[in-house]
């Protein structure tokens, strides 16, 4: 008679025990109120920072009074009013969109390396703001933000409308139809470049992901977009974690997979587009944060997702304010501080999934 392995050994990828490697308990996690507190109370710290630290320094105590006692003509008011106060307003809103929609993605894809980078949204972004610059003339980022939204809706209709004909919107062929767009895109976005030295000179400055430039009004246009996001995001978080038992289980229990699909698509788009409206396509950010998100809230997609909408805030923020010490009076971008922190994090995953495979 065939001796069968016990459930808890079949269940691990390594083969458990057969393998010949110890068992390693699970490590104990902070409870998620103590986790989810800190985590705010660092991005709280992190405005604070971005609106005190930069190539002007200013005193907490002129920070407090901008908004308190405010004084006509003050400069170091006026700096934290008028220049800094939005670009952390534009941090949080875009950071928490970006760590939302990269736990989005990665749930209804069960795809741990799932990002709007991947999906071919960026990609999209980024055509339809060269061709409104080079077409239609926009050079400022109130005018670009719509059109990176559009086109970050219209990569993810084409790539889950694709990715679910002919047998559903499985893993491997969204993030395939990704690629697919992503291929296609960026030889037409490089095309336009190559022929107008003025439209590169504009599309740069968006591309790499900053919050400089940007006013309140960009704030106040699009943050009910970034609510209705996060309001799709919730009402997902429990039909996530059940398909995360397989879609025949999950159908089961009642999810209706084609709704979840379709409320998943326009929740990506509203928010991978908000976010990239907002900064310009950071890449990695998401992925970084919602990994971290998922290290401390396990499982549950409820908490993942509001652990990585602050997180992502968080980390994008600081990263803005790094940008702006590390090679003074010159500035570094938030994107480009943000991709050093996510790159290692992609490292790391691709590593743990490459030795698990074998």
């Amino acid at each position: 008679m065939v001796q069968r392995m016990p459930v808890a050994e079949r269940s691990r990828p390594d083969g458990g025990a057969a393998a010949g490697r110890p068992h390693r308990a699970p490590r104990p996690r902070a409870p998620f109120g103590v986790v989810l507190a800190a985590s705010v109370a660092l991005l709280g710290l992190a405005v604070l920072a971005s609106l005190a630290i930069g190539s002007r320094a200013v005193p907490f105590d002129v920070v407090w009074s901008a908004f308190s006692a405010p004084v006509d003509g003050d400069t170091d008011q006026l700096v934290v009013r008028e220049l800094r106060l939005p670009r952390a307003i534009i941090g949080v809103l875009a950071g928490a969109a970006f760590g939302a929609v990269a736990s989005v993605l990665q749930g209804a894809t069960r795809n741990p390396l799932a990002d709007p980078g991947l999906l071919g949204l960026n990609a999209g972004a980024s055509l339809a703001v060269v061709a409104a610059i080079t077409f239609l003339g926009v050079s400022t980022p109130l005018g670009f933000i719509w059109f990176a939204f559009a086109g970050a809706a219209a990569a993810a209709a084409v790539v889950f409308a694709i990715g679910s004909a002919g047998g559903g919107a499985t893993p491997a062929r969204l993030a395939l139809t990704g690629a697919a767009v992503m291929a296609a895109t960026t030889p037409l976005i490089t095309l336009v470049l190559i022929r107008d030295l003025a439209t590169l000179n504009q599309y740069r400055f968006w591309s790499v992901g900053s919050l400089a430039g940007r006013g309140l009004e960009t704030a106040a246009a699009l943050w009910p977009f970034l609510v209705a996001g996060l309001v799709l995001a919730a009402w997902l978080a429990p039909r996530l974690n059940l398909m995360a038992l397989g879609d025949d289980v999950a159908r089961g229990l009642g999810v209706r997979l084609g709704v979840t699909r379709l409320v998943t698509a326009v929740a990506v788009i509203v928010l991978a587009g908000t976010a990239t409206s907002l900064a310009g396509p950071i890449a990695l950010l998401g992925l970084a944060v919602a990994h971290a998100a998922g290290a401390s809230a396990g499982g549950d997609y409820r908490r993942r997702i509001a652990l990585a909408a602050v997180l992502g805030a968080t980390v994008l923020v600081t990263a803005d304010v790094i940008g702006r010490v590390v090679a003074p009076p010159a500035e570094l971008e938030a994107g480009i501080v943000a991709a050093v922190v996510g790159a290692p994090v992609l490292i790391a995953l691709v590593r743990r999934r490459g030795g698990a495979a074998t």
